[in-house]
């Protein structure tokens, strides 16, 4: 019987997390600061590597960094927007003006 709790890991994640790091110009430290994350940019690396699997909210900073949406990262039948960084505004990320009255 197959064990429904284990999900299936992205054959594609390592790569493209690796692809949006050099596409974008950033070294791994340079990303780690980008992404607000606190960590060891050396975590990125294994990332890149498929040594381990980064957690939702490590995957939802990559995604604001290139400005993609998730799906383009762990759905292994999208690839890549062929633009990075993409065009996606998280709304945490928009710049508040004063509304004139």
């Amino acid at each position: 019987m197959m064990d429904l709790r284990r999900r299936r890991r992205s054959t594609q994640l390592a790569d493209k997390l690796r692809q949006i790091r050099h596409v974008l110009g950033l070294s791994q430290s340079e990303l780690v600061r980008q992404m607000d994350e606190n960590m060891h940019y050396n975590r990125i690396s294994e990332y890149e590597l498929g040594k381990r699997e980064p957690p939702l909210r490590v995957l939802l900073a990559y995604a604001r960094v290139a400005g993609i949406h998730m799906e383009h990262l762990v759905d292994d039948n999208l690839a890549l927007p062929a633009q990075l960084p993409g065009d996606v505004v998280y709304p945490d990320q928009v710049k508040s003006t004063p509304r004139e009255k």
